[in-house]
């Protein structure tokens, strides 16, 4: 292509205003005309052009056969032309009365083709390059998509990967875009290291943090692999983690990740300035607005003197102050927490400030990067909606809620202004992870007892936690061992008819054999609803319907058949043959539960409460008729922050009592693990002796149970193991029976200590402890070992 002399610098000029980074030329050509001066054509001819109709690139300019035109007017149709993304480069030439428009177009992607890609699939990377079949092809394109795929590779702990390029040329314009990719090794964390830290060794702040140190696991868990987003997170954890634990001072000097290239793998260091424990001091409540009274809101303050400062239990009290206001009719009204440092007696006096904030309405909530989470289901984590009054403490709450979701990377919410003064727009960015799990789980059974499957078993289970991107909770599961068979399948709809109320329902199928004596078969399903009634309290409701079969096996095939010799020959308690063999058992009951929960980390809890109180009523249609009561609270207290030394407190209670009649032996409580460790299950309380001799425990009534456990990090094993160890003590009693000639139904206590070895393992968590009874009766049975999923609550 070629341009005039005389017109060079107005190219340059062209090219610079339409803002384009081009190959080639942009060439102005006017013959036999000044620079200044105005001309006119008679016909606007076409060239270069393939696929676009050379009328449509005639529209696209605004110089017209017959009028005048200038300089200025070159130049726009030369960006308008660019501006389409159809043309590679323009020219625009005259000649005598004609003006020629030569046009070089893009060629146009026929297949975009990915090689030696295996870690992330073909679909994948098609997602997120730009050039697509049908598209305009350009060099700037498949340089940045080059760009996207290393970049994808990054995210999941590739950096070392290798990304090129080619076309391949077809006829009529049509090109191949074809990546080669060189996925290499994974990148690894070769270390987490802490600097500056002294109230809280490394091992503690590695639990806190998301980014993991690589071991052999690593490709299970995927919790090692650098992301810059990541290690800003985590920045942002270690700042919540010690705010909520007394130092108001802590700030993150730096973090910083180190990548040996020889290795492929990165060295995080972060460097800490923790500063000194704070406790709160003076707490007030001022307010400059009138009508109200802030002696009345002291109640609704979470924050007490002499406590340890945590930021979680002002922005707890800020939130609950605006809220009490708002609903005195103060929308605007806006709660500020002044703190006053006093560095002699290491407190802060705080005094929360309300005053008459700006008048200022949510004009729109705008969600991005969400490209498999509902729009809505983001939506409904807030508590305001379009056109409301703005509150940033009602914001902040559903940033929370929405990284509680376990649904996000990250979750960032910010503000621009809205279309007229006293609007705003709210901005929520996330960052999608994945939400599907696959986990195995494994446990074993020394016990002999009648009541005891034994041996091995494994449980394997998909979990969806949000199911079609609608946040509904799925999961599939199937188990079982040499006596066991185990399937369910559970569904929770968390807003249920748009409410914050989840509903849901489990189907379940179970099959037990006992001693290769009888076999029991349960058929069951529960309809659960669960309503929220602060942070922390929640209850739900549950209408379960079961039946249950048990038939004899093995010397116990020919149970009841009217020949004492085959009821002598079974060798079992008078009750349970009795009960065995009978006609199917239905159950319908319905169930009411209060929750209690202020752990602060459900898969590493150091501090909290976790409470259960449930009610279940049977008798509405079918044969089981009782009203049964069950509690169990835990209460996590870290014991020491410097060694991550964790103790927890468990107590439990139950009692069932029958509406009509006598209980069915079946429907007694069972000692298990959960109850007391070192006895086998259902190896303590009332019994009866069997027709063979011998004994065969029954259940009981009523039980209370008592255990107190330390927990710690194993020694030598890297933190990043996830392995810690445990001591306990535990102590029970059963007792209390319907059975007619049951033996040892007084309340008499058992005792024993122990050790265990905790795993957060790939497959969930697991557990393995040693029990010996310290306190126990001689008609008990004992169980040493018990190795199963751990279940805190």
């Amino acid at each position: 292509m070629k341009a005039s002399s005389s017109f060079k610098n107005a190219v340059s000029a062209v090219a610079l205003s339409a803002g384009l980074a081009m190959t080639g030329t942009i060439a102005v050509e006017l013959a036999a005309m000044e620079v200044a001066h105005a001309a006119t054509v008679s016909r606007i001819e076409v060239r270069g052009n393939r696929r676009v109709d050379a009328e449509t690139i005639r529209n696209y300019i605004s110089i017209r056969p017959g009028r005048s035109f200038s300089q200025d007017d070159v130049n726009d149709a030369v960006k308008r032309l660019f501006a389409t993304g159809l043309f590679a480069d323009v020219s625009i030439n005259q000649s005598g009365g004609t003006l020629i428009v030569t046009v070089e177009e893009y060629s146009i992607v026929n297949q975009v083709i990915f090689q030696g890609n295996k870690k992330i699939k073909d679909a994948n990377l098609a997602r997120a390059v730009q050039l697509q079949p049908r598209k305009s092809f350009s060099n700037q394109a498949l340089q940045a998509d080059e760009e996207t795929i290393r970049e994808a590779y990054r995210r999941i702990g590739r950096d070392d990967a290798t990304v090129s390029s080619r076309t391949q040329e077809l006829e009529d314009g049509r090109v191949n875009v074809i990546f080669e990719v060189q996925e290499g090794g994974r990148t690894k964390i070769a270390a987490v290291n802490f600097v500056g830290n002294n109230a809280f060794r490394d091992g503690r702040l590695k639990d806190v943090i998301s980014t993991k140190q690589s071991n052999f696991l690593s490709f299970l868990l995927r919790n090692d692999i650098y992301d810059d987003n990541r290690l800003r997170a985590d920045e942002e954890t270690l700042r919540r983690f010690y705010y909520n634990r007394g130092y108001a001072d802590f700030r993150v000097i730096s973090a910083t990740a180190d990548l040996d290239e020889t290795e492929n793998a990165y060295t995080l260091t972060f460097t800490v300035e923790e500063g000194e424990r704070y406790r709160f001091g003076n707490i007030d409540v001022e307010s400059t607005i009138s009508g109200i009274d802030p002696e009345t809101l002291r109640s609704q303050i979470e924050t007490r003197q002499g406590s340890v400062y945590s930021a979680k239990n002002v922005e707890d009290s800020i939130i609950a102050l605006t809220e009490h206001v708002a609903g005195m009719g103060y929308a605007f009204a806006q709660v500020t927490p002044r703190g006053n440092r006093n560095f002699e007696t290491r407190e802060i006096d705080v005094v929360y400030s309300i005053d008459e904030g700006p008048r200022a309405y949510i004009q729109r909530i705008e969600i991005r990067g969400n490209q498999r989470t509902r729009d809505y289901v983001i939506r409904r984590e807030f508590d305001l909606s379009e056109g409301d009054a703005f509150n940033q403490v009602l914001v902040q709450r559903a940033k929370r809620r929405l990284e509680a979701l376990n649904f996000f990377q990250t979750v960032n919410i910010s503000t621009v202004p809205g279309s007229q003064p006293d609007q705003v727009v709210l901005v929520v960015d996330v960052v999608e992870k994945s939400t599907g799990e696959f986990s195995i789980g494994a446990g074993y059974s020394t016990s002999g007892g009648v009541d005891s499957s034994g041996g091995f078993s494994v449980e394997g289970s998909v979990t969806e936690r949000n199911f079609l991107g609608r946040g509904q909770y799925v999961r599939v599961a199937a188990g079982g061992g040499k006596n066991s068979r185990d399937y369910s399948f559970s569904f929770t709809e968390p807003y249920f008819l748009g409410r914050r109320i989840s509903a849901g329902f489990d189907v379940y199928r179970r099959t037990r054999k006992f001693d290769d004596k009888y076999e029991r078969d349960t058929t069951g399903a529960t309809v659960r609803f669960g309503l929220p009634i602060t942070e922390a309290l929640s209850t739900q409701l549950a209408y379960n319907l079961s039946q249950e079969e048990y038939t004899g096996i093995g010397n116990c095939a020919n149970l009841n058949d009217g020949n004492p010799a085959n009821d002598a020959n079974c060798n079992l308690a008078p009750a349970l043959v009795e009960a065995i063999g009978q006609e199917k058992w239905i159950k319908s009951s319905v169930s009411g539960s209060l929750i209690y929960n202020t752990i602060d980390d459900m898969k590493n809890p150091h501090s909290g409460l976790y409470a259960n109180l449930t009610l279940e009523v049977a008798g509405l249609g079918g044969d089981a008729k009782f009203i049964k009561a069950t509690a169990r609270s835990t209460y996590y207290h870290t014991l020491s922050e410097e060694l991550d030394l964790v103790g927890l407190f468990t107590v439990g209670a139950g009692h069932i009592q029958a509406l009509d009649g006598d209980l069915r032996v079946f429907d007694h409580f069972s000692s298990s693990d959960r109850i007391i460790r070192g006895f086998d299950y259902n190896g303590i309380g009332p019994y009866q002796n069997s027709t063979g001799g011998g004994i065969d425990h029954i259940g009981g009534k009523t039980y209370f149970n008592a255990s107190a456990e330390a927990q710690f990090p194993f020694p030598i094993l890297p933190e990043s193991f996830g392995l810690r160890g445990a001591v306990f003590a535990d102590a029970a009693t059963l007792y209390g029976s319907d059975v007619a000639g049951a033996i040892g139904t007084d309340l008499q206590w058992r005792a024993s200590v122990g050790a265990g070895l905790i795993w957060a393992s790939p497959f969930g968590p697991l557990r393995v402890d040693y029990a010996y009874p310290v306190l126990k009766e001689e008609t008990d049975d004992v169980e040493h070992f018990n190795f199963g999923i751990s279940t805190r609550f």
